[in-house]
């Protein structure tokens, strides 16, 4: 599996998650993961998540960290079991970071902080599967204004100013994660 950090920023609005979108843009050919920062502006018509379509909930963030997924091969199901556990690994390297100092919970696949009390969600996340591909898109605010909903950041609210290796150390473990599951998947005999 690939991985890459794109510099640039990119406007997250829902048309990249799409089959080949990596390999298109950046030439990575297979099972990838990239990472990149840059406003988030979902409109209804881009929208995955039928839910999200039926109670008109675009998605806004003024500067988010978005991690897309690729994967080739792979069921709808097996692709948000994947997913999930890249939410899991997101909370894991926020607690190396940030320790004891707030309280992260996980919803399905949403992220909430507790921050003066109140729950604030700090990332939104979709999988889905394409023709060729399972797909995966997370995004963690980094600055949330203009969020529809009660939301809270990386680096406003959590003091994270090292996102490329916050968001590089995610990859990683992704990666680390994909290639054992592979490993435990071919070192069992059939019974």
């Amino acid at each position: 599996m690939k991985s890459l950090y794109i510099e640039e920023e990119i406007k997250y609005i829902g048309s990249q998650l799409a089959p080949h979108w990596i390999y298109k843009n950046f030439n990575l050919l297979g099972d990838a993961i990239v990472a990149f920062t840059g406003e988030m502006d979902v409109k209804i018509t881009e929208m995955v998540d039928i839910e999200d379509v039926i109670s008109n909930s675009p998605i806004y963030s003024k500067k988010m960290v978005s991690f897309i997924i690729e994967q080739f091969g792979i069921s709808l199901s097996e692709c948000v079991l994947r997913q999930r556990f890249l939410i899991c690994i997101i909370i894991e390297e926020l607690r190396k970071i940030l320790g004891n100092k707030f309280e992260i919970t996980r919803s399905g696949d949403d992220i909430f902080v507790k921050i003066d009390e109140k729950n604030k969600k700090l990332s939104v996340s979709i999988a889905t599967k394409s023709t060729t591909s399972g797909l995966i898109h997370t995004g963690l605010n980094i600055d949330p204004t203009g969020a529809p909903v009660d939301a809270c950041g990386l680096t406003t609210d959590l003091g994270i100013t090292e996102i490329k290796k916050f968001a590089k150390n995610v990859m990683k473990r992704y990666i680390e994660e994909d290639a054992e599951i592979l490993d435990a998947v071919c070192k069992v005999r059939g019974v």
